[in-house]
């Protein structure tokens, strides 16, 4: 059993859904961007996803590639990014870390090695968002056989004849992008969002979890009542853009898993 399934298995012990916040490595530098990954578990983290710092990241809003600028700027790359999870394991051996980003970095590294790397480091999933499941040999088959979950995009315009193939080779966990357009930009709507959530449970048993457009602990709830979790993460940088110090972040984000948790 995957760190992934291990965790989802204890919620649905603890009654709870899943909180997972997002952070870009390297934001606004290296030892700050570590100190907030580090404190996430303390803040009721239950899944990590970690941005990976790209030059062209065309689905992200403002929020997000003003974060990935920060961090490239910095110096932050893939290997650094690895170093992350690499660190939180030393004191964490049971909080998954999912890597959330572009196929570009993957690729320059090399997929065995990167898939080698990421596996030593601790990650147990990817989410790439430009690689759709016609290029599942590219990577995901590969992940899948080296024991990282490949964790698959569903979006409003996923329609019936779509989602098996989205579907197909995706485990780990379902992220529902609850709006078309970029990350950041808009408000999710639980009534809106939950027949689409019905929709793709009805499809596949893995857990359904949501992201875009939550900003608050209350839209946390709302999501979370509807769907197996709730992902934040604009929000969350933004507060890092901002200049709060980190226990200020922490504060934040924990009162959006307490939200999470109390649905």
């Amino acid at each position: 059993m995957s760190r992934i399934d291990a965790k989802f298995a204890q919620l649905r012990s603890e009654g709870k859904k899943a909180f997972v916040a997002y952070i870009m490595a390297g934001d606004p530098d290296y030892e700050t961007g570590l100190e907030v990954v580090k404190g996430l578990p303390g803040a009721g983290v239950d899944i990590i996803e970690l941005g990976m710092p790209f030059t062209d990241p065309m689905a992200d809003g403002t929020t997000i590639q003003l974060a990935g600028q920060r961090a490239l700027e910095g110096g932050q790359d893939l290997e650094k990014t690895l170093q992350y999870a690499r660190e939180l394991r030393k004191t964490d051996d049971t909080t998954p870390i999912v890597m959330m980003g572009y196929y570009n970095p993957i690729y320059s590294r090399g997929v065995d090695t990167f898939l080698h790397d990421a596996k030593t480091a601790g990650i147990d999933g990817l989410i790439i968002v430009d690689l759709p499941p016609e290029e599942d040999d590219e990577l995901c088959i590969p992940a899948q056989k080296a024991g990282i979950n490949f964790i698959r995009l569903a979006t409003p315009t996923t329609d019936d004849k779509r989602l098996p193939t989205v579907l197909q080779n995706t485990s780990g966990f379902v992220y529902y992008v609850s709006m078309t357009g970029i990350t950041g930009t808009a408000t999710a709507q639980a009534d809106e969002v939950a027949p689409e959530v019905a929709r793709i449970k009805s499809q596949t048993d893995l857990p359904v979890i949501v992201g875009f457009g939550i900003k608050s602990p209350g839209a946390a709830q709302a999501i979370a009542a509807i769907a197996d979790g709730a992902v934040v993460g604009s929000a969350i940088v933004e507060k890092i853009g901002a200049g709060e110090p980190v226990s200020d972040v922490l504060i934040f984000v924990k009162s959006l898993a307490d939200g999470t948790h109390s649905a």
